[in-house]
Order: C-alpha cells, then sequence, then structure tokens
C-alpha cells in the first residue's frame, strides 16, 4: 500500500493524523473501515465484501426468417433445442391479471383513433396540393406529411387521455393505489440505492446524496436501504475528491458500512455495465435496486412507497416514477422546468393509460427487482457493423422490454410524488444529451424484431425513434413542399399526368382547405397545453404565481417552444445523418462560468442554421412573396437562434423572470425539504478543486488514497522503475506538466503515489511549480 517507513503505514498513526487535523472530526467511526490486510497492509474499505452472482449475456434474436424456420423446425421435428434465449430461472408468478386485456383493448382503440385522423387529415392534404397527389414528388410529401400526422396525433391523444386520467382523479389501474395505508417492510426485502456516476459535480452528487439519505433516515426506513455510488470517472481530480466527499459524508451522517463507493477500473458499457457490474458482485444480497442519476434526489417517503409497492405487486418488475425536474436557475432550464412540471402530467398520465403494466423505464429514479434482472437484462452487444451496432447506448426501453419479455410488468407510478431530477442548463447543453440518445434510440430499432418482445415495447422502440427522426422528416417535408412551389413558380402546368389520360387535370389550389388542415394541426399541437393550464387552473395555481402569471407564463413558454422546435429540427436531423452514416460530431465545449453560453460558441453552433435561415427566406421570397408567411415561422426561427440560445443560457434572466412570478413552479415557491437540503449542501461542500494535488501533498489524503487502491503484488520490475521515473518526473515538473492518463497512472498505484509524497515532503529534492509546501506529520 504504500512504501517502507512511511509513518502512516500503521492504523493507530493513521488514526492520530486523523485527529490531528482540525477539519476532521469523528474519525473515530472512520477505524471501522479501515483494517488489514492478508499481508498486514492498511486498506480502506469501501465496498461491502463480493458475493458472485451470475448475470450471463444472451444472443439476440433479431432475425424474423431464422425465427421462422426454427418454428417450422419444432413443429415438424418437435420442441427440443427450441428453448427461446429470453427463457430463464426467474419466471414472474403472476401471469393472467385484469389489466393486460384492458391495456390491449385500450392500445387497439387507440391505433384506429391515430389511423383515422390520419387518413382523414392526409386526404385532406392531397386536396391541398394542386395535382391531388397524383405526381410523385407529391406522393412523397403526403407519405412524409401522413407518418408527422400520425406522430403528433399519438401525443394529442395520450395528452388527452392523461388529461382524462387527472381531472377523475381515480383511476383502478394504478400502481400506486394497489396498496393501501403505510405497511410495514419485511427485514428482508433489502433495497440497494445505486448512483452510476462519471466526471459528474462532486458537490452536487453527494449534497442530493445527503439529502436522500437524510430523508430516508426521517421517514423511519434505514434500515432497510444502502447506498452505493458506483464512479466510472476518468478525471484525476475528479476521482480524489469523490473518495474525499464520500469520507465526508459517511463521517457527517455515520454512514460506514451502509453508504458505499466504488471506483471502477474498467469501464466496460458505460452506466449499463456499470450497474451490470454491481449487479453481479452484490446484487445477490438485495431484494430490489433503485437506480438514481447524478443529479437525482428522492425523498425517504418515495423510495419507502416505492418497496411497499414491490412487496405488493409480486409480478411487477419495474417501478418508475414521474421526476420532476427542479432546481437549475438559468432562463432555458427554467422555461423547460415549468414545461415539464405544468404539461408532463398529462403526459406520463397518458402513457400510464395506454401501456398500463407494459411501460417505459427512462434509467433512472426508479426500483427494479433485481433477481429477474439479472436473470433477463443482461445486454449483449448489437449484431453487425457501423454506428448503430456494438455496445447498446439506450439501455433503459431495452430493459424493459426483456424484463416484460420474461413475464414481468413494467408501471409508471405517475401520481407518485416526491422524485426529482435536473435539466441541462442551456440549450447546447440539451443538444448535446440529445445526441448521445439519438443514436441510442436509432440503435433500438435495430431489436425491433427480436423474439418474443411485447407488441408494446416494439411500440416503444418505435416511438423512440420518432422522437429524433421526425426532424429529418419535417426537414424533408418543407424542403420538398419549396421544391414543389419552384416547380410550380418556375415551370409550365401539366394537364396530363398519367399514361393514356384521355382528360386532362387542371391544378387546383384551395387555401381554405389548407387553414383547416393548419388549424387542425395546431390543435393538435397546442391543445395539451392548454388542457394542461385549464387543469392547474382548476386545482389552484397559487404556487405556480396565481392565475394571471400562469396563464402568461403558458403564452410566453409556447412561444418559446414554438422559436426552438425548427432548431432543434436542424440538429437532430444532423444527429440522426451522423447516426446513419457514421459521422463523427464532436461537441467539446469550453468550460462556461455558471453554464451559460457565449457567444462564439452559440456563433459556431447555430451559424451555419442561420445562413440556411435566411437564404431559404430569400429563395421562397423570389418564387412566391405570398408563401414566406407560412415558412416565416421556422426560417424566422433560425435567424434568432444565435441570441436566444445566449440569452436563454443567462442565470441573471432566470433570476429576473424568477422575480417577477414568470415560469414559477411547486418546487422553487414552496421547496421540499430535499431540495432545500440539497442546495444548502451544495453552498456548504468544501473546495473540491485541485483535488489532484492534495491526493500528492496533504499527508491525510495521501494516505487515505494509497489505503483504498487496491495493492498488487507482483509487479514486474520495469513497471515499478517506470512508475518511480513518473513520480520523480512529477515531483521536478509539477502538477500541470502530467496529462490526464499519467495523474491516473499515480493514482492507481499505491507506492508510485507514496514515493511522490515522500519526494514532495523532502526539502532538497527540486519541486515544480505548483505544489505547495508539505508539512510532515507529528
Amino acid at each position: 500500500m504504500s512504501t517502507a517507513g512511511d509513518a502512516t503505514n500503521d492504523r493507530d498513526t493513521l488514526l492520530h493524523l486523523l485527529k490531528s487535523q482540525g477539519r476532521w472530526r469523528g474519525d473515530e467511526r472512520l477505524g471501522t473501515v479501515l483494517v488489514p490486510d492478508a499481508q498486514s497492509r492498511l486498506r480502506l474499505v469501501t465496498m461491502p465484501p463480493v458475493h458472485r452472482a451470475l448475470m450471463s449475456v444472451r444472443p439476440w434474436e433479431n432475425n424474423p426468417l431464422k425465427r421462422g424456420l426454427r418454428w417450422l423446425q419444432a413443429r415438424l421435428f418437435g420442441k427440443r433445442g427450441m428453448t427461446p434465449p429470453h427463457a430463464g430461472a426467474v419466471v414472474s408468478p403472476v401471469r393472467k391479471v385484469p389489466w393486460r386485456h384492458a391495456g390491449r383493448l385500450r392500445r387497439f382503440f387507440l391505433v384506429a383513433l391515430v389511423l383515422a385522423q390520419t387518413w382523414l387529415a392526409t386526404y385532406f392534404m392531397s386536396a391541398v396540393l394542386p395535382y391531388h397527389g397524383a405526381k410523385k414528388l407529391e406522393m412523397v410529401v403526403l407519405a412524409i406529411y401522413a407518418i408527422l400526422f400520425a406522430w403528433v396525433g399519438t401525443g394529442f391523444w395520450t395528452a388527452l387521455m392523461g388529461f382524462w386520467v387527472l381531472l377523475r382523479g381515480k383511476d383502478r389501474y394504478s400502481i400506486n393505489g394497489s396498496v393501501a395505508g403505510d405497511p410495514p417492510i419485511a427485514d428482508d426485502a433489502r433495497t440497494a440505492i445505486i448512483i452510476p456516476i462519471c466526471n459528474e459535480d462532486v458537490a452536487r452528487v453527494f449534497a442530493g446524496l445527503r439529502a436522500t439519505y437524510d430523508s430516508v433516515a426521517r421517514a423511519g426506513a434505514l434500515k432497510h436501504f444502502d447506498f452505493f455510488i458506483l464512479s466510472d470517472s476518468s478525471q484525476a481530480d475528479t476521482r480524489v475528491a469523490e473518495l474525499e466527499a464520500w469520507l465526508r459524508l459517511c463521517r457527517e451522517v455515520d454512514g460506514f458500512g451502509r453508504i458505499h463507493y466504488r471506483l471502477r477500473r474498467h469501464r466496460i458499457k458505460r452506466k449499463s455495465g456499470n450497474v451490470a457490474d454491481w449487479c453481479r458482485r452484490w446484487g445477490s444480497e438485495y431484494r430490489y435496486m433503485v437506480v438514481l442519476d447524478a443529479d437525482s434526489v428522492m425523498t425517504g417517503p418515495c423510495l419507502k412507497r416505492l418497496v411497499q409497492l414491490m412487496e405488493a405487486n409480486p409480478g411487477a418488475g419495474i417501478i418508475q416514477t414521474a421526476p420532476r425536474a427542479a432546481g437549475r436557475e438559468t432562463l432555458y432550464s427554467r422555461i423547460q422546468q415549468f414545461a415539464t412540471r405544468a404539461y408532463g402530467p398529462l403526459f406520463t398520465a397518458g402513457l400510464h393509460f395506454w401501456q398500463l403494466g407494459e411501460s417505459h423505464y427512462w434509467g433512472h429514479n426508479a426500483i427494479i427487482r433485481v433477481q429477474p434482472f439479472m436473470a433477463h437484462c443482461a445486454l449483449g452487444r448489437l449484431p453487425g457493423r457501423g454506428a448503430l451496432s456494438g455496445e447498446i447506448l439506450s439501455h433503459d426501453f431495452v430493459e424493459a422490454a426483456l424484463m416484460r419479455r420474461a413475464g414481468w410488468s413494467v408501471w409508471i407510478a405517475y401520481d407518485l410524488p416526491g422524485s426529482y431530477e435536473e435539466m441541462p442548463p442551456t440549450l447546447l447543453d440539451e443538444l448535446k444529451r440529445d445526441r448521445r440518445w439519438c443514436q441510442g434510440n436509432l440503435q433500438n430499432f435495430k431489436l425491433f424484431f427480436t423474439s418474443g418482445l411485447h407488441p408494446a415495447h416494439r411500440a416503444v422502440f418505435m416511438t423512440g425513434v420518432m422522437a429524433y427522426l421526425s426532424a429529418p422528416l419535417w426537414f424533408i417535408f418543407l424542403v420538398l413542399s419549396t421544391v414543389l412551389l419552384a416547380v410550380h413558380t418556375l415551370g409550365d402546368p401539366e394537364y396530363f399526368t398519367q399514361p393514356y389520360q384521355l382528360f386532362p387535370t387542371w391544378p387546383e389550389w384551395h387555401p381554405e382547405w389548407a387553414m383547416r388542415l393548419f388549424g387542425a394541426t395546431a390543435t393538435l399541437l397546442f391543445l395539451p397545453k392548454l388542457l394542461s393550464l385549464l387543469l392547474l387552473l382548476a386545482k389552484g395555481s397559487r404556487y405556480y404565481g396565481g392565475p394571471l402569471k400562469l396563464i402568461g407564463t403558458t403564452l410566453l413558454e409556447t412561444l418559446f417552444s414554438a422559436l426552438l422546435a425548427p432548431v432543434r429540427m436542424l440538429f437532430h436531423t444532423q444527429f440522426v445523418t451522423a447516426a446513419l452514416i457514421g459521422w463523427a460530431i464532436q461537441w467539446k465545449s469550453p468550460p462556461r462560468e455558471d453554464a451559460e453560453t457565449p457567444w462564439s460558441e452559440a456563433l459556431r453552433r447555430h451559424g451555419p442554421g442561420t445562413v440556411l435561415g435566411i437564404a431559404w427566406a430569400g429563395f421562397v421570397y423570389w418564387l412566391n412573396p405570398g408563401f414566406l408567411w407560412w415558412l416565416l415561422p421556422i426560417v424566422g426561427s433560425l435567424m434568432v437562434a444565435v441570441p436566444l440560445s445566449v440569452w436563454s443560457s443567462r442565470v441573471t434572466l432566470g433570476r429576473w423572470f424568477r422575480e417577477r412570478r414568470f415560469f414559477l413552479i411547486p418546487e422553487e415557491s414552496n421547496p421540499p425539504r430535499e431540495l432545500r437540503w440539497t442546495k444548502a449542501g451544495v453552498r456548504r461542500a468544501p473546495d473540491y478543486d485541485g483535488a489532484f494535488v492534495r491526493a500528492a501533498a496533504d499527508p491525510l489524503t495521501n494516505a487515505l488514497l494509497r489505503a483504498a487502491v487496491l495493492p498488487r503484488d507482483k509487479r514486474a520490475p520495469e513497471v515499478a522503475a517506470e512508475r518511480a521515473q513518473l513520480a520523480q518526473y512529477a515531483c521536478e515538473q509539477g502538477p500541470a506538466a502530467l496529462s490526464e492518463i499519467q495523474r491516473n497512472t499515480l493514482l492507481a498505484d499505491a507506492h508510485a503515489l507514496g514515493r511522490l509524497h515522500t519526494l514532495l515532503r523532502q526539502g532538497h529534492q527540486p519541486r515544480g511549480p505548483g505544489w505547495p509546501e508539505v508539512a510532515t506529520p507529528d
């Protein structure tokens, strides 16, 4: 663990050093996790003993032709060897339940409604076109229009049924209504709360964890929960700061043995691999796990209720909460927080209405039954080559589909309060996230024909694809509409569009039909916002700033979302194109104070779209000035994208609107204590900057880091010599001369880190700039 002769090599000496530091208090409890290993080396135990269990990956069966041949072989020659790949040892105890029939019936009516209104709208659209869909170009326009209208219509009916459910205030199939009162939780119903993180804001992560931990303690349920921070961080400063924050949190709440920390040495499969690694090592010790994001906060009553719901519903595999967005202060994030808080409940309730126990899982703020998850939800690589193959990026939809395939239900507890998350602070931050989600959702479509998946989850894969594919379809629709305008403006009319046509087809234009079609589309898009407004006004708008401010906020948000829609369309079109053909789009944003977008970055990101908007508007005006009014909402939004992106990222503007009670949500006007605790925890957090320097120079931090490193008994002499030279180089050149790889190499080697500290303590050694004075411990 350390170099020979180091005073901190002894447990009692290290504890004495801990007590001698005025900033460290209550360190007697730390002695319980400072234990000698088999070679009498002092170890800092950050995780419980490993209890390995199997979580094996099964190959994907997504070729319909092969499955058909297997089915035929089974029918002709028996079922030997025909065991499906999803068969496993953990089978749901519930098979026939009434909600499944209700779900099938509801989804049948949803499909019928969407198809009927899409057929009607497409018919009217064909009447609007000059040749009524007889030309090939018009056929393509009609096909794209039908797809887009069906997509918008699906969202409309989802929101409408959500409005009906929330207005009634009762739902016979609500998973949250399946438990009455506050039943006790069995002692063996252990639940792990796991938080996968990777190079996150350390102060925010641990402040949120502290708030969640304290809330669980106040709810009297702490004995049922253990907490795991699972780090994939690659930045040296962040890795050191995480260990410091873990120690600080455990000392403050007496959490040693209940709050655990792990830094993965091999970062495989990103977040899903991190969770799977935990399952294989410790999952067998727990009945349930709750997955949180780095910005998640959950209340004790909410977590306790999730366990009670799982206990009362033995066929439930996943119960997903509906997180409420809160905690950000930029104008952009506050507008998005209001939108998700005001309109989100309609859509989540509507999703529940149509899907019931075959619903979504969003990857966080959800409880999962561990045994079936381990038996059925291991994710293999997608076959093939290219950007849409390899490791699965958007794992949550796939895990929900696999859980349901094995017979376990997946629910949305849309009416369960106490679940929170944070929004991206700026438009560009959101687009960076969308870039990753886009490729993941397009990947998932390759699993559409996978054997045994429930039709509801095949539909989930389709909606995930359409969330991003709708953007290039919309863009193509607009481009083709412009091409149609150019053809009919610059070309001669064509009266005979079919071979052997006896009578001419006269091009017609029905502007009144176009207006009706525009009105119908606008109704589908904006009526959910109106229904949300009516629902909030009916149930009380006090925490939204009052009725007038709520109405004004809704109008402003509607305008803002209309301006952003074409901007998102353009970026999502790029993302889809890049994912399909394998382009690499780099998003390396410079550090930003308070996450605000500088003008230079906005110009770089939005400049091409602005030029496109200006050129597009000029071309259409040259063709037909009257048509520009139809296109102005699109090209106008692209023209103002740069200032819109910059100004909406400003914290000062966000606070200015909050002072005037615009975009106000209950979590701001009457914040729950867990969110207040989180903010207070961030303010109280020490400065974690320069953590690597402390790891090398501070005696206490250095000793603890070395105690936390997994020792290696056998190391090649040439490797040891290379690490010693690296420590000497670091001492002489200073921390700024080290690359991230070199810093992490030192942190992962207790001997090298100890040697660097020893060199810094020796006054006769030359030291580079950036190293502080190192005091010799008493």
